[in-house]
């Protein structure tokens, strides 16, 4: 046997964090030596960051990441450490994992494969690294090996896929099995989306399989730079088999994730595959070798041979009935919380209106602070937040310091959603205050009245009074926001950004919007379980049920009107139904409809025309306020994000002429 103690390290870090990254990075490498780990991955662009986007066209940006791997060498005495930095090479800039052993710099491989789909721009900062090419660059007066590497160390051959490598068809680790690597690092800053540890699992386990190798997979962790969200989750494999499993969402600043291999077993397997063919002479040419003492180790303990298709224990969550609600609380709750620090403030302000989108807010503020605190405990928790003073330690007490909501009525508000926001409030609990604007919207009715020379009447100006009272909330909040050094939490959800079912200036005020990247029908869902369930090693908030037991409405017309949110629009699976099949899937409005036909029979073909028109029309004329809504966290791939995601002009034809086709195609089938 030949037995080496491999890690995969999560790290949160972030862009241009300089002092704060390497602290992390020498963190997890002391943490690894004591461990008796010889070889040790981290993340992508570790050293940097990897959301430095237009930061990495900056000269300086790549003088400042390789002095601080100048400054990070001295801690590897004794170990291999892959690192990640950008690196410029013939006015090319590349994605570079640097190996590093005991000390010294072996070479640089660089990615093959960018990542230029969803939420990433790769393309537009680096260059894809040809296949089997391999030069050398010479940088502070040494000469190093760079591009499609792999490295012999002590005997033992070590390759990379970095990320996106991973993720294609034609994988690098085809190549390196053909080399005879015994271990593949995988580098990666693989964001959060519901579900994707599974494909992420797949890949690792199967590389490790048809290869031949053991797999070592490291990802970051945390809201590293606003909108993407990590889930950490390292993860390692050998022979097909998943030895170590990483815990995913965590708020520590770093995971460690560690395995025994026998380099000698995966060799074996290599030999008894039939179809595995080396590559003879080494035609490649592509490797760099080093010297490397393995410390001798003893086989971890022995696993049985019924239990070797079996996984390292997971938490329960992880497989249970509700994965999704659980997904999103912790990836959210952990976005708000590096949100929240990375930002220097305070806590979080919530125009908290007693109906879902803000309940939910304020909910997933005060499911963050419990989170962190459980896990981090109060001291680690200050630390965190170094700049606000004097954070109890209590619970609920931190919840309150951190957390302000505000019930902000005019005429039509009701004493159910009064009531609501009181009984939510009490139960997280926030700071709670109650404000009376409708002096305030009366009185620029009072004055636009009087300028243009006519009374403002509903029958007349519908849109623009209830406009008025959404807007003239936003002051007062942001007045609190700033007095408290805090986020004004904005509270719309996709369903809403979808058709502009928001006032600007009104309700999509704030630096950061949390549920922006959520439909209505997921979010009515988790606000159930979460009130009747709640998250594992968490609470249920029973107090919500004063707000699943409304029809969701704003509000902002006189209660005879009797105004809903779904008669203003549609139903909201209606609603959600079609931005799936315009929006991700690229229908047209014919197409769509005879999706709909299929999935809701019970509306007749009139109703339903009228409400695909609707939604058209809504889409194409609120473009802009997508455009202008707060950050908001990506959770999956239906997210409508102009910067990060799905792009639309603001101007448009409408689908005038797609939607008289629709017309025509109803009209003949009635």
């Amino acid at each position: 046997m030949k037995l080496i103690k491999v890690a995969a390290a999560v790290l949160n870090q972030t862009p241009l964090d300089w002092a704060g990254n390497k602290a992390n990075i020498l963190d997890a490498i002391a943490a690894a030596r004591r461990e008796g780990v010889a070889i040790l991955c981290l993340p992508e662009m570790s050293i940097c960051g990897y959301g430095c986007e237009d930061a990495f066209h900056s000269p300086g940006l790549h003088r400042t990441a390789w002095k601080m791997l100048q400054e990070i060498l001295p801690e590897t005495g004794g170990m291999i450490v892959s690192l990640g930095l950008p690196v410029m090479f013939r006015n090319a800039i590349f994605n570079a994992a640097v190996m590093v052993c005991d000390k010294k710099i072996l070479g640089l491989v660089c990615k093959r494969f960018l990542a230029g789909d969803g939420i990433h721009y790769e393309p537009r900062w680096f260059k894809p690294w040809p296949h089997g090419e391999s030069e050398e660059i010479f940088i502070d007066g040494t000469n190093y090996r760079i591009g499609d590497l792999y490295f012999e160390c002590g005997g033992v051959r070590i390759g990379f896929e970095i990320c996106e490598d991973a993720w294609v068809a034609k994988r690098p680790g085809g190549t390196l099995s053909q080399a005879g690597v015994d271990l593949i690092l995988n580098p990666s800053a693989s964001h959060f989306a519901f579900g994707k540890i599974e494909t992420r699992k797949r890949f690792v386990l199967e590389g490790s399989r048809a290869f031949g190798v053991t797999y070592v997979y490291s990802n970051l962790l945390g809201n590293e730079s606003g909108r993407a969200i990590f889930d950490g989750g390292a993860l390692i494999a050998s022979g097909g088999r998943m030895l170590a499993q990483g815990l995913r969402f965590s708020f520590a600043r770093f995971q460690l994730t560690t395995a025994v291999v026998d380099v000698d077993a995966t060799r074996m397997s290599q030999a008894r595959t039939a179809s595995f063919m080396p590559t003879i002479g080494d035609k490649l040419g592509n490797y760099v070798s080093c010297a490397m003492d393995f410390p001798a180790l003893q086989p971890e303990a022995a696993v049985k041979a019924s239990d070797r298709a079996s996984t390292p224990a997971t938490p329960a969550w992880e497989g249970g009935a509700h994965v999704k609600e659980e997904e999103f609380t912790r990836a959210v709750t952990l976005g708000l919380f590096d949100y929240m620090r990375k930002s220097r403030s305070n806590g979080f302000v919530i125009s908290l209106s007693g109906g879902s989108d803000s309940c939910a807010c304020a909910a997933l503020v005060a499911l963050m602070a419990e989170r962190a605190l459980a896990e981090l405990g109060p001291k680690e928790f200050a630390a965190r937040l170094p700049y606000i003073r004097a954070l109890p330690q209590d619970s609920a007490a931190l919840v309150r310091s951190l957390l302000v909501t505000v019930y902000q009525a005019t005429a039509n508000s009701s004493d159910t959603t009064r009531d609501a926001a009181r009984q939510v409030a009490a139960a997280l609990p926030s700071e709670h205050m109650e404000l009376d604007v409708d002096a305030l919207a009366a009185g620029y009715v009072d004055i636009v009245s009087r300028a243009i020379g006519r009374k403002i009447e509903w029958n007349t100006d519908d849109i623009a009074l209830q406009n008025i009272q959404a807007r003239v909330r936003g002051p007062s909040v942001w007045m609190l926001a700033n007095i408290r050094n805090a986020l004004l939490v904005a509270t719309s959800d996709r369903s809403e950004a979808a058709v502009g079912y928001a006032t600007m200036d009104g309700d999509t005020c704030g630096g950061i919007s949390p549920i922006a990247g959520i439909d209505k029908a997921f979010l009515k869902e988790w606000l159930r379980w979460l009130e009747k369930t709640g998250p594992a090693g968490s609470r249920a908030i029973p107090a919500l049920s004063v707000v699943t037991s409304q029809a969701p409405t704003p509000e902002l017309r006189p209660q005879e009107m009797g105004q809903t949110a779904e008669s203003d629009l549609m139903p909201y699976d209606l609603l959600d139904a079609i931005e799936r099949a315009v929006i991700r899937d690229k229908k047209t409005p014919l197409e769509a409809y005879q999706i709909l036909r299929v999935e809701f029979p019970r509306y007749a073909p009139p109703q339903l025309l009228a409400w695909v028109e609707r939604f058209f029309k809504l889409w194409c004329r609120n473009q802009w306020k997508r455009e202008r809504y707060a950050p908001s966290f990506h959770l999956d791939d239906e997210n409508l994000d102009p910067k990060t995601w799905c792009r639309f002009p603001i101007l448009s034809g409408g689908f005038e002429r797609e939607l008289q086709e629709l017309r025509e195609y109803v009209q003949a089938i009635r």
